[in-house]
């Protein structure tokens, strides 16, 4: 009995202590306000007042304030409020951007006063001093854009319009998302100086990173009008599109900022990534100092947008030397499709589908879970490797920084690639299957000795399975030879055809045919497709609509067999393949070729094309000229008005030069502020310098350069094969050589001497 009394007191005991553990709820919306992530993480209880300024209840959102306190609340899914209910609020702490509730249960207590606005400025909001909370802003609208947005919480209703308002205030842009049917009137205030109350908050990333300053205002109410704008923006002048240029003006008080981390990516001149803990962040830089991935580092630069995701730009890069690398995070696709991985160095795993040599960069595209990406490897300036070679089917690792294809980063499900930081990043870690027509060439062999010793019956069976493997066989084969074609130089026309034959043999005949997306029609098309059953495939593409469709027409008569799903979704992996390898093959060659800057040939091109008519002079004993531009004082441009200004000058020397040689001569830009132009048709040196004239006359008009005018020259030199020289560094060297000579001497077309 004194035993089981002991017992009792033990488990009171341990009960009490139990309650006595728990800890008391936070009763102030002050207090839960105070708690850091990190404490809001552990789910402590509250139990507070406070009045509520604003609810979206198409979403669930619930603003709430006490004083000069104010939260974020997820409602329970029944909640409705309006701005000035006082609530009893009971619920847990939530880490997200900063501490949040997720509430149980939300008591109406009474309907009170909406909290008076608190004036804000938009250095106020883009540093978080006053997240959650009512403000007043004052500032100019800039566009006003209208959406249907569906009920989240009750997916049935109707769709009802959301009005997402650009505004520009001293210091920045904001967006004010405005809830009802009044939402679209707001077009009228475009230009309209307007002093705006809503909750401030920000735009988020998949990383939960700020991404700019957001309002979530109730209705058009909430739109004070200040000063209407004098005139109807629809009524302003019509502008020449070549003329926008001149009205586009810049006012930034950007600071400066310092970031540190471990550099997991470089690229020089171009880029680098630095990752600290499970932040990330892609650097813009011109820097080609020596950088190693793996070094803890500092970066100062400054802070921008692009396409959604934050960036650092125009930024220095110091390089402590102190080696302390991030291991790459094993990570799944449909994580990386969630964009709260961008820019991270990551792990994952795919079979190789085809792999591809481009002039800057190796590219091989893999499968993971049904879904293609692509994996590249960016050829250093000073040397480019021997491509590693993978076998297609092979199932490999690669560890990169992961990049987005598409510009929305905001939780959506996005196409991304994984840009590898050595060729030594891909690592095969499983052959291809063993399952092939050498192998199954061997196991016919096997079972044709196996049947001809059980007799005629086994005879007869043998014959039958030799007779299937052979068709099998044939379509491998086939499918193989279509495969090679992909990686080959034969036309995309016939790759498509060949591609509906093996449909046709697969399903014994029948007609099969193909509807490339915005082009030709290939295959075998019936005569009369509408009494026939018609049977359809879509082609996809990685990202994007369909590439276009496959066909394959039926008796009406016969009933839908798995084979013919199966013959087309072989043909729809094929067509995918080989018409997104051909567009990125064409894509490559014209980056080979074109200067990137200003879309005109550059020096590899004209070598190519010069060499060609140095041929085809020799041929024909015919004379062509040789062209060399080089800008003055271009290096002046670009230390007063900075290297932004010195491209879109550079943009339009190279379009004002374009405008003036013949639709037969080709205009290339060799680097930096060096061009040639080669004239193939020319009967005299005379006619050389008559185009020479019209390229040295087009720079007397001034540049107008994002409000800059530039007043600038270049010199001219002329080389005339053979008389100058009959090789291609001889004539270059020619044509720059009197081109020194004008600049030296302040001439314009200086001829030179025959060699």
């Amino acid at each position: 009995m004194n035993k089981l009394i002991s017992v009792f007191a033990i488990f009171l005991g341990w009960a009490h202590a139990g309650r006595a553990a728990a800890p008391a709820p936070l009763t102030s919306l002050r207090a839960v306000h105070a708690l850091t992530n990190a404490e809001a993480a552990k789910a402590l209880p509250v139990e507070f007042q406070a009045t509520v300024t604003f609810f979206r209840e198409s979403e669930g959102t619930l603003f709430v304030e006490d004083g000069d306190a104010a939260i974020y609340v997820a409602p329970p899914a029944n909640a409705s409020f309006v701005p000035g209910d006082r609530v009893l609020i009971t619920g847990t702490t939530h880490a997200d951007f900063s501490a949040t509730v997720t509430s149980k249960t939300i008591l109406l207590l009474h309907h009170g006063v909406v909290p008076a606005p608190v004036a804000a400025t938009y250095d106020d909001l883009i540093r978080g001093r006053l997240d959650c909370v009512l403000v007043s802003v004052h500032a100019v609208i800039r566009a006003v854009d209208v959406e249907l947005r569906r009920d989240t919480r009750y997916p049935s209703r109707p769709l009802h319009p959301v009005a997402r308002v650009q505004m520009l205030a001293e210091g920045g842009y904001l967006e004010a998302l405005v809830d009802g049917a009044d939402a679209g009137s707001l077009s009228d205030l475009l230009d309209s100086e307007v002093e705006v109350t809503g909750i401030a908050s920000f735009g988020f990333d998949g990383k939960m990173q700020p991404t700019g300053v957001s309002l979530d205002v109730t209705s058009r109410a909430n739109f004070e009008i200040l000063n209407r704008a004098t005139t109807d923006p629809w009524s302003i002048p019509v502008t020449p599109m070549e003329r926008i240029l001149p009205d586009y003006r810049v006012h930034d008080m950007t600071q400066r900022v310092r970031v540190h981390g471990t550099i997991t990516y470089y690229q020089p001149g171009s880029a680098i990534v630095i990752q600290d803990g499970s932040k990330s962040l892609w650097i813009s830089t011109q820097t080609r100092s020596r950088l190693n991935v793996g070094d803890i580092a500092d970066a100062i630069g400054f802070p921008d947008l692009h396409n959604g995701p934050i960036t650092l730009t125009r930024a220095e890069i110091k390089d402590s030397n102190t080696w302390q690398p991030v291991a790459p995070k094993p990570i799944s696709v449909k994580q990386l499709m969630a964009s709260a991985n961008l820019f991270d160095l990551v792990s994952i795993e795919g079979q190789v589908a085809t792999s591809v040599r481009e002039a800057a960069q190796d590219e091989y595209v893999l499968v993971n879970g049904g879904q293609l990406f692509t994996a590249i490897y960016r050829h250093p300036e000073d040397v480019v490797p021997a491509m590693k070679e993978i076998p297609v089917g092979a199932t490999v690792r690669v560890n990169g920084i992961c990049i987005l294809e598409d510009s929305n980063p905001f939780n959506a499900q996005v196409p991304f690639d994984i840009v590898l930081r050595s060729i030594d990043d891909i690592t095969v870690v499983a052959e291809p299957s063993l399952i092939n027509t050498r192998n199954l060439i061997i196991l016919v062999a096997v079972l044709l000795v196996c049947m001809i010793a059980v007799g005629a019956r086994g005879w007869a069976i043998e014959h039958r399975v030799r007779r299937q493997n052979a068709l099998l066989a044939y379509i491998e084969r086939r499918r193989r030879r279509i495969l090679e074609d992909i990686n080959g130089s034969r036309p995309l026309a016939e790759i498509i055809e060949q591609i509906t034959e093996l449909v046709s043999f697969k399903l014994k005949g029948s007609p099969c045919w193909c509807q490339i997306a915005g082009g030709a029609q290939l295959g075998n098309f019936p005569e009369n497709p509408a009494a026939l059953r018609i049977v359809k495939r879509d082609i996809p593409a990685r990202s994007g609509p369909p590439l276009g469709e496959l066909f394959a027409a039926f008796d009406p008569l016969t009933k839908p067999r798995d084979i013919e799903s199966e013959a087309l979704a072989l043909a729809a992996e094929l067509a995918t393949l080989a018409i997104e390898t051909r567009r990125l093959y064409s894509d490559l060659l014209r980056r080979s070729e074109f200067d990137l800057l200003t879309d005109i040939h550059n020096r590899f091109s004209l070598e190519q094309r010069l060499d060609a008519q140095i041929e085809d002079a020799r041929q024909n004993a015919t004379i062509f000229g040789l062209i060399y531009i080089d800008l003055d004082h271009f290096k002046q441009i670009n230390d007063i008005y900075g290297h932004r200004i010195g491209d879109l000058y550079l943009q339009q020397v190279a379009l004002r030069m374009k405008n003036q040689i013949r639709s037969v001569d080709t205009l290339a830009r060799l680097g930096g502020d060096e061009f040639a132009a080669l004239l193939p048709v020319a009967r005299n040196r005379e006619d050389c310098e008559e185009v020479a004239h019209r390229l040295e006359r087009c720079f007397d008009e001034p540049f107008f350069v994002a409000g800059n005018v530039l007043q600038c020259k270049a010199s001219v030199g002329i080389a005339i094969y053979p008389e100058n020289g009959a090789t291609k560094d001889s004539l270059l060297n020619a044509a720059d050589a009197a081109m020194y000579v004008a600049k030296k001497i302040g001439r314009r077309v200086e001829p030179i001497p025959a060699v």
